[in-house]
């Protein structure tokens, strides 16, 4: 088992905290601070034990100069000083003078936050290669490291296991609860267990498919994915979403369990991805060369919903249709409505997390995943390497 927070007493200490604060902004506002608000319980755990603490996270992608600007964390630092009713101090580098002064002078209780560790990529990728000698300075800044950014888990970075490898570590309550919630499901789950998995490619599935296949009871594939399935049954597509390159593992995995993959019966169809396009609810057999799938229809809600009513356990990754746009939206809508309280249901993250919380759902469902990527590679059976270099508890 791995060390946590309240392991450690932070009196006094500089606590690196790496936080996921890669939240998803427009013209300089943040549109959903859930990440943000998950990180809460840590940080002000430290502040409540008298740490200082440090944080680091990462905000998009850094490919060239052009990205700094857009991927800026002053504005994520005003946000979360709102949410803690406290100073947060952002300090405009990654590294230099003016952070190790910043450092130096912290008193028991003050917030720092250094600007977007991923600027660090912009010369040879030094964070996202894990460099020794940038997690060996972020090191010296603190006393304690503690991982609480799940969403990064699955990747070897500077800013964790760099950091990690160094200092004496530990998991935060956000990482601490999504290794509690997940590991059941891939150690020992309830039955009748289904997986519900959606999205646009198979690709980004075909691990997940293959280690639950042999848990679950049933699996459930909806949204764009759908359809290459239905194509490896010898259905007629249409326009719709098809990735070909996977057509074989699906022959593979409905030759081998049939009895466990349930596909639509019907679905949404139009002829262009937009709201003021009609659309109309086809059998499978009847989609037509010019049609595009974007949703499960009625009657594949109803047969799902009678999987999910008998299930003790449920997995689900992936809308079942597009569901940024409402005329498409009633596939997932219907059956996030389905669930019932007694039910345990682990929610990936991504798209399905966006899907969950804009929808009205957030309290419903007994786990709602920050990291998309990682909580995949977990119900992979994957080891995360930002988890597994974490001190292990005596």
């Amino acid at each position: 088992m791995k060390k946590c927070i309240t392991d450690y007493n932070l009196n006094g200490k500089k606590v690196i905290i790496r936080v996921d604060f890669n939240v998803p902004m427009k013209n300089g506002v943040i549109t959903d601070d859930n990440r943000i608000v998950e990180s809460l319980k840590t940080i002000n755990y430290a502040i409540d034990n008298n740490a200082k603490v440090i944080l680091l996270s990462h905000l998009g992608r850094i490919k060239e100069e052009s990205d700094l600007a857009s991927n800026n964390l002053e504005h994520v630092a005003l946000h979360l000083s709102k949410l803690l009713n406290k100073k947060v101090t952002f300090i405009n580098e990654t590294r230099g003078k003016k952070l190790e002064d910043a450092v130096s002078n912290m008193k028991e209780k003050d917030i720092i936050l250094i600007q977007n560790t991923r600027y660090e990529d912009l010369d040879g990728n030094k964070e996202s290669s894990n460099d020794i000698e940038l997690g060996k300075y972020w090191a010296n800044l603190g006393d304690i490291f503690i991982n609480d950014a799940f969403g990064t888990s699955h990747r070897s970075h500077a800013s964790n296991v760099g950091i990690a490898s160094i200092l004496p570590s530990g998991v935060g309550f956000l990482v601490q609860k999504e290794i509690e919630n997940i590991t059941p499901v891939i150690k020992n789950p309830n039955h009748p267990f289904i997986v519900i998995l959606g999205g646009s490619k198979v690709s980004d599935k075909i691990g997940v498919i293959k280690n639950l296949v042999k848990l679950a009871d049933y699996i459930l594939i909806g949204g764009g994915m759908a359809y290459t399935f239905l194509k490896s049954k010898g259905y007629n597509i249409g326009l719709s979403l098809l990735d070909s390159e996977n057509l074989s593992f699906c022959d593979d995995i409905l030759a081998k369990y049939s009895n466990k993959i349930i596909l639509p019966i019907d679905t949404i169809t139009t002829h262009e991805i937009n709201e003021d396009v009609n659309c109309e609810e086809k059998d499978i057999s009847d989609i037509e060369n010019d049609d595009i799938g974007v949703d499960i229809g009625s009657k594949t809600i109803a047969l799902f919903k009678k999987y999910i009513d008998e299930a003790q356990m449920v997995v689900w990754n992936g809308p079942m249709g597009v569901f940024e746009i409402e005329k498409y939206s009633k596939g997932t809508k219907k059956l996030l409505e389905s669930f019932k309280k007694d039910q345990f249901v682990l929610i990936g993250g991504g798209d399905t997390a966006s899907a969950v919380i804009n929808m009205g759902y957030k309290d419903k469902f007994t786990h709602i995943s920050t990291g998309g990527g990682a909580s995949l590679e977990m119900l992979e059976g994957k080891v995360l390497p930002g988890i597994e270099c974490i001190d292990e508890k005596d």
